[in-house]
């Protein structure tokens, strides 16, 4: 079988763990950087050109497409759809994650837990009432565009909360203010879901002074045991978004757990060094049983 893994970067800790786990499955792998693909649109049907040559005869992708790049990402990995290949991720479900406002509305309307939500229009005056709308102050701000923890401002005081959202509001920056989870303590919860199951789950504890949890800023990671709540809400969140390979990120309540963010191409060194799960192999296992299952090709159209 040949799967290609649609990554910008081969040096990166991800990418090369799936690379080995493809050949260590007895596959062939190829990385393709998704950004430099020519997508060919005809009657003959749909075709990609990369480097020059026509890619032909992958029978599955696993794309991880970083969120600057999502609408050409997708793009490709649709293509790549249209041509027979079976991906680990869905190019719509990649779409609808990356969306942070339509997937909490998605979460939302599944009934799952999640930090209290409100998203207002660039209203002149309506900060105190986007404010009171999450319980008031503390509370968190969040770009909608944001990743790794950037674009995240924790307002501690009223006065705070209006000055910050008065100036994404002039900046004309999308934003969704949130209630902050006090009893949280700065630390959350990534699930790892690989095909409906919990494959590793990870507690991430953000550095001293710092609400943020992300590795990337600094926070550290821990192995840990999912509650059944815990576990029914990760896998609940995966589902709703049609992901069958997503990072679940919770926090831990007072009211049980509540879904932050549901990442589509969730990195695999924390979760793999924090747990010590081959979780490149689950995901490969994953595909052989997709491509097992997918019907029989059908000549082009």
């Amino acid at each position: 079988m040949k799967i290609a893994i649609l990554s910008r970067n081969p040096n990166l800790y991800s990418t090369r763990r799936l690379y080995e786990a493809i050949h260590k499955a007895g596959h062939d792998a190829i990385i393709v950087n998704h950004s430099i693909c020519d997508l060919i649109i005809e009657q003959e049907g749909p075709s990609i050109i990369y480097k020059g040559e026509n890619l032909t005869d992958v029978d599955a992708i696993i794309p991880r497409i970083g969120a600057s790049v999502t609408f050409y990402g997708t793009a490709v990995v649709r293509q790549f759809e249209l041509m027979g290949a079976f991906s680990a991720v869905h190019s719509q479900a990649i779409v609808r994650s990356r969306d942070k406002l339509r997937s909490l509305q998605i979460l939302s309307s599944a009934g799952l837990g999640m930090p209290k939500t409100a998203f207002t229009n660039f209203s002149k005056g309506g900060e105190k009432q986007i404010i009171e709308h999450v319980g008031g102050a503390p509370l968190i701000i969040k770009l909608l565009e944001g990743t790794q923890g950037l674009g995240v401002v924790l307002a501690e005081t009223k006065k705070a909360s209006q000055s910050v959202i008065e100036a994404f509001h002039g900046l004309k920056a999308r934003i969704i203010v949130q209630e902050f989870i006090k009893e949280a303590k700065g630390a959350d919860i990534r699930a790892f879901i690989v095909n409906g199951k919990v494959v590793g789950a990870m507690k991430r504890q953000g550095a001293e002074g710092e609400f943020r949890s992300n590795l990337h800023r600094g926070g550290k990671a821990t192995i840990i045991k999912l509650s059944r709540a815990e576990k029914a809400a990760a896998l609940g969140a995966a589902k709703a978004l049609g992901l069958d390979v997503a990072g679940v990120d919770m926090l831990q309540s007072a009211r049980g757990p509540l879904i932050l963010e549901v990442n589509s191409s969730p990195g695999l060194e924390g979760i793999e060094k924090a747990t010590g799960i081959d979780i490149a192999g689950a995901i490969i296992k994953f595909i052989e049983e997709g491509v097992n299952k997918r019907p029989m090709k059908i000549s082009s159209q």
